[in-house]
């Protein structure tokens, strides 16, 4: 038997409990992946609450999570690609990540770099592709401006940073305690509240080239006042507010390849960008992690470590 995060109706952090399962087993083209990490994500508490249920139905019980690295535990009938004891990083789309065990097919799979921490590799997948898949969609060059909003968030720390290594001149919409770390990361900082256009064009020398919304439909409407073409805004997050405006709405399922994690995972294996990590909590403590999750004031990611 194992632990595994489960919740067997929709709703707050309450609904959550770990229970006793059993060992997955694998199927062919599938390896059991011993959990070492798994990162927990905005997106898996909106569908715990029931507010994405037309578009991500839970069925009861439903388990928890996307993100993980680990160790290979067992190997499925045909699978040449790993070894027992390899240790990975991947995803899931069985709502199973947050758990001791899981079975994970291998083409969501790739070698974990040696220099990436379990943390870092655990929650690399969601914030990686999706942040990936922001910058890809603005199309940006170097020199242009780009405005991030959240952009100290498990999203936005990696958008400010490849977008850095685009040398792109970013400035970024977050609270006053995180503006230190954005400065250290050459991102422009400025605060939340009234004026904000007006601030963010004192900052400005010329023109906003590009806009990506990674907080609420405000920002977006906020990337039109500011005259930024309606093909260089991008969400993750605000569907409705880019139907509205004609803006792009990218994400995660946009750039959900082995190619693109490799490829993110090997800029934070190289040093060219960080993953910071905000806390991490032992399995039995997911409501904690989902509660300070929720809070939305955190810099970086939150991992369980089962």
């Amino acid at each position: 038997m194992a632990k595994a995060v489960r919740f067997d109706r929709y709703g707050g952090t309450d609904v959550l409990y770990v229970a006793d399962v059993d060992i997955p087993s694998p199927a062919a083209g599938e390896v059991v992946v011993n959990v070492k990490a798994a990162g927990i994500n905005p997106g898996e508490a909106s569908i715990r609450k029931g507010l994405l249920d037309a578009v991500f139905p839970a069925t009861f019980p439903s388990g928890e999570g996307s993100d993980l690295a680990g160790v290979v535990h067992l190997l499925g009938d045909g699978v040449k690609e790993f070894s027992e004891g390899d240790e990975v990083l991947g995803w899931s789309w069985q709502r199973s990540s947050q758990a001791e065990y899981v079975s994970v097919p291998t083409g969501q799979l790739i070698v974990k770099p040696p220099a990436l921490s379990w943390p870092v590799a655990g929650s690399l997948y969601v914030a990686g592709v999706t942040a990936y898949a922001a910058v890809r969609a603005v199309s940006v060059r170097p020199g242009e401006t780009v405005v991030v909003s959240a952009a100290a968030g498990g999203v936005g720390a990696l958008v400010v940073q490849l977008l850095g290594v685009k040398e792109a001149h970013v400035i970024g919409i977050a609270s006053e305690p995180h503006h230190d770390w954005l400065r250290s990361h050459g991102v422009t900082p400025v605060s939340y509240g009234d004026d904000l256009l007006e601030r963010i064009v004192a900052l400005v020398p010329e023109e906003v080239d590009a806009f990506i919304d990674l907080f609420g439909p405000q920002y977006v409407r906020l990337a039109v006042e500011l005259g930024v073409p309606r093909d260089r805004i991008e969400t993750i997050i605000s569907f409705d507010a880019a139907k509205e405006y004609g803006t792009k709405a990218e994400g995660s399922g946009d750039a959900s390849t082995t190619e693109v994690l490799a490829e993110v995972a090997d800029l934070v294996a190289s040093g060219q960008i960080e993953v910071p990590i905000a806390a991490t909590y032992p399995l039995e403590r997911v409501k904690d992690a989902y509660d300070e999750l929720e809070k939305r004031h955190t810099r970086g990611k939150i991992v369980l470590i089962p």
